[in-house]
């Protein structure tokens, strides 16, 4: 089923997901599994799988020359969500990026998913590669999350990279896109960033998940700028528990977000990070009843392929 389907069926009944990240190389499925496991009491109707693209190091030869050699740390996105779906009977949601692929590699990568029954997408622009300061997209590949959901709209009408397919198939993908009730942190205004999630809605997403945030103000200030703006599509707010105090720093550094100073407080009071993570567990169950209270309908939830405090906060929503 598509996602959008999904939540007209629970009839405004508030769904539980989450996110999981493809193993590091080496290991294998049983992995990812076992964070999976614990949290199918839940009954996700969805899960996400992160994709990571590849990255390149330089390595100096004898010569004095650089070679290029390509980095690739978490592979099996697409081989991830074909198991899932076989393994639990739900539907996986795979990230495809702008990064990394020319719009000949994001065609051939939907008509793999599409043969595998996946009728699901989250459409991301992607992060720029560490060894560059500013996004760039690959030759003859798309540069924003809007040309990506334009390329995907298109398949849907049959529409391919050849100039002539006859009898053309027409993939049908619902698209989720991302939406930043703190703005995107190249968005020079909210404003303004809420502009562009409009263009990807007009381009063809059917829904939007946010990045994490951990004051719910921010969600429902977006939320209602979001609604004025003409955006009627479902909005999913995504929600990650803090589990250490270095998150404390890297989550505004990495996300661009901002901590409330209670939750600052509560987290450098602790002694250990086992003190934190039940901080941050207290923290994220109140945001969600908060948020089911709102009517949200679903909560997604970041789990980063660890489950167990993921658990507890279901445990106390759901």
């Amino acid at each position: 089923m598509k996602i959008t389907e999904h939540i007209q069926a629970a009839k405004e009944k508030t769904l539980f997901s989450f996110e999981i990240l493809p193993p590091l190389k080496g290991q294998n499925i049983r992995s990812v599994f076992d964070g999976i496991d614990p949290l199918m009491e839940f009954k996700p109707p969805f899960i996400d799988v992160t994709y990571h693209r590849e990255e390149y190091v330089y390595i100096e030869q004898e010569n004095g020359l650089l070679e290029k050699r390509i980095v690739r740390k978490r592979p099996g996105t697409v081989g991830i969500c074909a198991a899932i779906q076989s393994k639990y009977k739900v539907d996986a949601v795979p990230h495809i990026l702008c990064g990394g692929f020319s719009k000949e590699d994001t065609e051939n990568f939907l008509i793999d998913l599409d043969f595998l029954g996946i009728k699901n997408v989250m459409a991301l622009r992607g992060d720029a590669v560490k060894s560059e300061t500013y996004f760039k997209p690959e030759p003859n590949g798309n540069f924003f999350a809007n040309d990506l959901v334009k390329q995907i709209s298109g398949m849907n009408k049959g529409d391919f990279q050849e100039e002539i397919l006859d009898n053309s198939h027409h993939t049908d993908f619902c698209v989720g896109v991302a939406g930043y009730p703190e703005k995107h942190m190249e968005a020079p205004s909210l404003e303004q960033d809420i502009k562009r999630l409009k263009e990807k809605v007009a381009a063809g997403a059917e829904y939007v998940v946010t990045q994490m945030f951990f004051d719910n103000k921010k969600f429902f200030q977006f939320e209602e700028k979001c609604r004025e703006n003409g955006i009627t599509v479902p909005i999913i707010p995504g929600l990650k528990p803090i589990a250490t105090k270095k998150q404390l720093s890297l989550i505004p550094h990495r996300f661009h977000v901002d901590l409330p100073e209670e939750l600052i407080t509560e987290v450098a009071r602790c002694r250990d990070n086992n003190e934190v993570r039940e901080v941050g567990i207290e923290w994220c169950i109140s945001q969600s009843k908060e948020l089911v209270e709102a009517g949200v309908p679903v909560l997604h939830y970041y789990s980063m392929g660890k489950s167990t405090n993921i658990k507890k906060i279901a445990s106390a929503i759901f």
